[in-house]
Parts: structure tokens; C-alpha cells; sequence
């Protein structure tokens, strides 16, 4: 029996190098001291997240993205490659993405963006558009510089997948991904209450999942709704990349042909093996 191929990913987005701060508790907006129970620094960024989980999960991961020509960005490139990501970056003359989390033992994070790479228009050389035209799906994150490889993806007859976070609905900047995406992935943070979410979920005329953090995740697909329950994690070690996991968990069984069920349930195990590791991805 031949073996089964492995599925190929094309990924678009952001990467950086984050430092992360672990504190007892969030700080409070006064003036203060506290003391970090620990920190290091790692790789971050949603396509980052995204290619390392697929990666661990067995896909061939090509990833597209945006770097600076300084030592973060070869860190960044680094991990990427040794965890057997195919990577073409575009190198910019300004810094490498970077990022300070501010992380508590509950999950709570807040991000400062410290560096942001700066480029007048996107290079989309022929290698990224052949490795988009051969993949099964093409993940398209939220970033500039990768926005005009939606069309691309939609030109080339791949299936656009777009995790589009804490969106609420409204906010303009990611309204060309939605309208692109086959397939649509967010979180709640961004509306205010559950019933509010559903209904969004069910105007849309395409498979839509959203990610409850402890509550696990729902989707709604053809207008019925299924929901799948969070996987117990006994000590979660890193929130950084959950939701990134759970993206990919769902894609590659998606990929392997699973119903929704089976997909959610994929999708959950990964989220939570990323939560019980110290990385972006259990592999790290």
C-alpha cells in the first residue's frame, strides 16, 4: 500500500522575537516594583505558531514572511529551519517584529510591540507563488505584507484559510481576509458576550470556528452548530501559540478528510498540547 502524501501548508503572516516575563500577576497601572519569576527569549508570531504546530503535526510547511536583517531575525529563522519549516523571508533594513509578554501562571498575557518591521511594498517572489499555487491550503494571517497574497491564493484555486483573532465584527482592517477566507477561525475576545458571537458566526456564508479558551471551541458549518469541550491540561506551562494550535490541529485533520467533529476534537488535543509545553508548538 502506498504511503499517504503528506499534506502541504503554504503560511503568510508575522513572525518575531519575543522576550517573555512571567510575573505572579498582571501589573496594576500605578507605579510600582515586582519581580519576574522568570524569562527567555523565543520565537513568536502567529505564522510562526502556526508553521511550527503544523509542522509538529506532520505537514510540509512553507512559510512566507517578513524579517529584519539583525540578529532576532536570524534567531527567528533558526528555530523555523530546525524545526523543518521551509522558509522565504523577505529581509528588511528596519528591525526584526519584536515583542515584551507580560504573562501571569492564569493565562493572562499583555503584548508590547516593541519593534515592527517596515517595508513600502510587498515582494512576492516567484518561489512563494509556486509554493502557494502547489499547496493544499494556503493560511493567509493578518499582516500587510501579506495581504496581497489572498488574491493570489484565491487566483491560484487554493482553499484560503484566515485566523482573524479578536475580531468583532466591524473593525475594517480585517475585512479583506474574511471576505477571502473559505475557511474562518476567531477568538471571543472580541465580542461581548456569547449569543453575540453565534449570531456573527451564522451570517456568514462559509465554515466558521471560534475558540472559548477554557470553554473549549464552537463552530458553525452549513448553519448547524457543533461545539467540542477543552481538552484538561494538568499544568498549563504556556499560553503563547494555543490558538495557533488549535488552527492547525483542525486544518491537518480537515487536510486527512475528518468530519467537523473530528476536526474540533483535533483541534482541541493540539491547543492543549501547546498549553502543557513551553513553546509555540509541543515540539519545541
Amino acid at each position: 500500500m502506498a504511503a499517504m502524501r503528506r499534506p502541504r501548508v503554504f503560511v503568510a503572516g508575522p513572525v518575531s522575537w519575543n522576550r517573555l516575563v512571567v510575573l505572579d500577576r498582571l501589573p496594576e497601572a500605578r507605579p510600582h516594583t515586582a519581580f519576574a519569576a522568570g524569562h527567555r527569549t523565543t520565537v513568536g508570531g502567529t505564522s510562526a505558531g502556526k508553521a511550527l504546530n503544523l509542522a509538529s503535526l506532520g505537514a510540509d510547511v512553507t512559510l512566507r514572511t517578513v524579517i529584519g536583517d539583525d540578529e532576532a531575525g536570524r534567531s527567528v529563522l533558526d528555530v523555523l529551519e530546525r524545526a523543518g519549516v521551509e522558509v522565504i523571508a523577505e529581509v528588511v533594513d528596519t528591525a526584526t517584529e519584536q515583542h515584551l509578554n507580560l504573562m501571569d501562571p492564569h493565562g493572562g498575557r499583555v503584548s508590547i510591540y516593541l519593534e515592527l518591521p517596515r517595508l513600502r511594498e510587498p515582494k512576492h517572489d516567484e518561489r512563494a507563488l509556486a509554493a502557494l499555487a502547489s499547496a493544499d491550503a494556503a493560511v493567509i494571517d493578518l499582516a500587510d505584507h501579506a495581504r496581497p497574497l489572498l488574491a493570489a491564493a484565491r487566483a491560484a484555486g487554493v482553499p484560503v484559510w484566515c485566523d482573524l483573532h479578536d475580531y468583532d465584527g466591524a473593525a475594517e482592517f480585517h475585512r479583506d481576509f474574511l471576505d477571502a477566507a473559505d475557511h474562518v477561525f476567531l477568538n471571543d475576545d472580541g465580542f461581548a458576550d456569547r449569543d453575540a458571537l453565534l449570531v456573527f458566526l451564522k451570517s456568514l456564508d462559509k465554515p466558521a470556528v471560534a475558540t472559548l479558551g477554557a470553554d473549549g471551541a464552537l463552530a458553525v458549518v452549513g448553519g448547524a452548530i457543533h461545539r467540542v469541550p477543552a481538552v484538561p491540561v494538568e499544568e498549563i506551562v504556556d499560553t503563547n501559540g494555543a490558538g495557533d494550535a488549535f488552527v492547525s490541529g483542525f486544518l491537518v485533520a480537515h487536510l486527512a478528510g475528518t468530519g467537523i467533529a473530528a476536526a474540533m476534537a483535533a483541534g482541541a488535543r493540539q491547543a492543549a498540547l501547546c498549553l502543557g509545553s513551553a513553546g509555540l508548538a509541543p515540539e519545541m
